[in-house]
């Protein structure tokens, strides 16, 4: 039997449950299932990580409470990456020993900094970021939970063919990962779609004042401005924009689809368009197996925290069903027969449904991502949506 994890002076949680059986490379019946996860519980990202965690903790402990994984209960060690990727180095080398598996910062460049550990080390790792560099190239134990960026980007692309809109502002943040690799997929694909990008308008994440991105958008002919931020530069945009003057659509990404920034940003949220996960808007789907997964989820995240579950909250969910289900597959944590349990596998989870596969690490489509409304402070899906959530029913 493997020696306990250590402790350090981070949040640790341990979920225990009674369970026996299966066969993994630790050898003993009663040996628990051992995930580590890297999440930023304090910093500038802390938003986003404090919800991963209570939907990992959550999903952790009902399905330990319903048995374990195989008769084996999860063991969750947490480490605070402090929304810094040398930390999310340090935390990674804490848990490789031990863990059967990672579960990834929500700050892509964590994730990135982690990624050749993760190679090296030969561990099956969940990254709850969207960032597109960590599966092109494919890293043979990489997995990415949330819709990655560039898919984000084709499925507004494809709203905006859909409304007419042809010219396209963009404002990004150049020092997030997620934020460029979103600019990048709308670059490398907005002439399918027949838009043309313009002006393009940078800042960073520290940045507090947008005057000059309004000034420029206001002398074009851009028929709506997409923000690609996470965090207190979108909320600051934002209420900035609704000052502003102009009149055009503001669009924002997936790192907005949460009450983390309705809440700060306040009535200059209303009438923005965001796009967002599926789970965010599950109400709105037709009865099937797609809104059964969601409702899962919503009903226990209400329950014990008190609010719906925010974007953030249904990426640390589904990540823990993906990898649940994938070394249940497996017959029991050998990292590579769980890698390729997780390279076959196809499940209904509150972000959609993944398939991923050899050649695809990342597992979801735009057919999951919606195009909301911000109303009276809710995220209310487009007409455009409407359709096509119909069409998920039963799926």
């Amino acid at each position: 039997m493997r020696r306990p994890m250590p402790v350090l002076i981070t949040l640790v949680l341990v979920v225990a449950a009674a369970g026996c059986g299966g066969d993994d490379r630790s050898g003993g019946p009663d040996d628990p299932i051992r995930i580590g996860q890297i999440v930023s519980l304090t910093g500038n990202y802390s938003p986003l990580g404090t919800e991963n965690q209570k939907s990992v903790a959550l999903a952790v402990d009902r399905i330990n409470g319903a048995g374990g994984i195989g008769g084996r209960r999860i063991e969750l060690a947490v480490r605070d990456d402090k929304s810094l990727p040398d930390q999310a180095v340090l935390a990674f080398n804490d848990l490789k020993a031990d863990a059967d598996a990672i579960i990834g910062s929500p700050f892509s460049n964590s994730a990135l900094a982690t990624i050749p550990l993760v190679d090296r080390e030969e561990i099956p790792y969940l990254s709850l970021t969207p960032a597109d560099e960590q599966v092109q190239p494919v890293h043979p134990y990489v997995f990415v939970v949330p819709a990655l960026s560039g898919t984000y980007a084709e499925a507004a692309l494809q709203y905006f063919k859909a409304t007419g809109v042809t010219r396209l502002a963009v404002a990004y943040d150049t020092k997030s990962s997620y934020a460029a690799a979103g600019f990048k997929g709308l670059q490398a694909k907005s002439g399918q779609y027949g838009v043309t990008l313009g002006p393009v308008e940078q800042f960073q994440t520290t940045a507090t004042e947008f005057g000059a991105v309004f000034t420029h958008v206001r002398a074009s002919d851009a028929q709506a401005l997409m923000v690609w931020a996470t965090g207190a530069p979108a909320v600051a945009l934002t209420k900035q924009y609704a000052a502003s003057g102009l009149k055009i659509p503001l669009v924002l990404t997936g790192a907005q689809a949460s009450k983390l920034f309705l809440d700060p940003a306040g009535q200059a949220a209303e009438g923005a368009t965001i796009a967002s996960s599926i789970g965010v808007v599950g109400d709105a789907l037709p009865a099937g197996a797609q809104k059964t997964a969601i409702e899962e989820l919503s009903t226990a995240f209400t329950a014990k925290y008190g609010y719906p579950p925010p974007q953030f909250a249904q990426d640390g969910w589904s990540g823990v069903k993906v990898l649940a289900t994938a070394i249940g597959k497996a017959g029991g944590t050998d990292r590579e027969k769980v890698r390729a349990a997780l390279e076959g596998l196809t499940l209904t989870t509150p972000n959609g449904t993944y398939r991923y596969s050899a050649t695809d690490h990342s597992g979801l489509t735009t057919d999951y991502i919606s195009i909301n409304t911000v109303r009276a402070g809710a995220f209310v899906p487009t007409e455009y949506s409407k359709a096509k959530l119909a069409d998920l029913g039963g799926r």
